[in-house]
């Protein structure tokens, strides 16, 4: 459970009841701990049901990321890079909050332009030297060598 309310961007807010955390053991080598304490956190978001997200927000989030979620819907990240829950809990919630972070940019629109003139005239005297070439190697029916 989160503690406190985490703010993404204005009006936009990770509630306590939004995100659901809970420890499991980490796995590979540790030693001593590793089969009796769960230091590894599992983060559980459900946007669809997250009261903190406005409705608009919550559309553009679910289509953005829509490869990352469950069939069910749910967004589950986990972190187990640290020895402690407590900081895998904090990288957990760092993670989620990039994500809608990321989720909420919009993509910035590209201004066409028009090739230089230099570059036309280039592209044009390209052509000219490969038709140049194409025609030297053609053979003439009429002409006799």
């Amino acid at each position: 459970m989160v503690r406190e309310a985490v703010k993404v961007a204005p009006g936009v807010w990770i509630l306590p009841g939004d995100v659901q955390i809970k420890g499991i053991r980490s796995t590979g080598p540790g030693g001593q701990n590793v089969n009796k304490v769960a230091t590894t956190a599992v983060l559980v978001y459900d946007p669809a049901r997250a009261a903190g997200l406005p409705e608009d927000v919550r559309s553009r989030i679910l289509e953005k990321m829509k490869g990352r979620f469950t069939k069910k819907g749910l967004l589950v990240l986990r972190c187990g890079m640290f020895r402690t829950f407590e900081r895998n809990r904090a990288e957990v919630l760092a993670r989620l909050k990039l994500l809608l972070q990321g989720a909420l940019k919009e993509k910035r629109r590209r201004i066409p332009t028009k090739p230089g003139r230099g570059a036309v005239e280039k592209r044009l005297a390209e052509k000219k030297l490969r038709a140049g070439r194409k025609r030297d190697r053609r053979k003439d029916l009429w002409r006799e060598e």
